[in-house]
């Protein structure tokens, strides 16, 4: 299937405005919001390629920046605002909120990576109505601390079994959430997924549960 082209768009939250592609194939049966990692943006290839997969299977996908133009900045000197999480998960929550205007009906799923994981799961825990389904990919959930008991939605923790550090902190999240969560370690993969087929293998497994939670469900 040929690379559909995404709409640039702007999402108003407070007194900023931040970027995002929005993606909508033909008769979308749902919509899944992405959430980049600490010093990465919108334009990760990492999160083109999940969402590719999610366009193949008919699904919707808004990648969007959580810090503006300055912040980012800022940040990549600072690190001042990469894990301000109150601060990205608000940004999230007013896409949420964007999203029943842009694409009203749809259901709605979040897809956050390392730091943007723990934006997914506080903003899906202040919008249980409408978050569908989260898929964290090398996610840091331990940083959504009081917020995942709150997580309604069927929740997908992606982890690269060589990733140490962060195995253990997605299994004790697990523990300390109520909502239905499954943990897949991708067999050889460290933080990034940059081993041969492993982000394959992560597009896939976010593809089938964005697919299941949102749209067969719903059906």
């Amino acid at each position: 299937m040929s690379p559909l082209a995404p709409r640039p768009v702007r999402i108003p939250s407070g007194a900023v405005a931040v970027d995002g592609d929005l993606t909508l194939p033909e008769g979308a049966a749902a919509l899944v919001a992405f959430a980049h990692g600490s010093g990465s943006s919108r334009h990760s290839p990492r999160n083109r390629q999940v969402a590719a997969a999610l366009h193949d299977a008919g699904l919707g996908t808004l990648l969007i920046d959580l810090l503006t133009p300055e912040e980012d900045a800022a940040d990549r000197v600072t690190r001042e605002h990469r894990f301000d999480i109150p601060l990205l998960a608000g940004r999230l929550v007013d896409a949420v909120d964007w999203c029943d205007e842009a694409a009203p009906g749809l259901p709605l799923g979040l897809f956050g990576a390392s730091t943007g994981a723990a934006a997914a799961l506080v903003a899906a825990a202040l919008r249980p109505g409408r978050v569908g389904a989260v898929v964290s990919r090398g996610g840091r959930p331990d940083l959504a601390a009081d917020a995942l008991p709150a997580v309604r939605a069927p929740t997908l923790l992606i982890v690269g079994a060589a990733d140490a550090q962060v195995v253990p902190l997605n299994r004790d999240a697990m523990t300390a959430m109520r909502a239905p969560a499954e943990l897949r370690l991708v067999a050889g993969a460290t933080h990034l997924f940059e081993q041969p087929g492993a982000l394959e293998e992560v597009a896939a497994l976010a593809r089938d549960w964005f697919t299941a939670h949102l749209v067969e469900a719903g059906a």
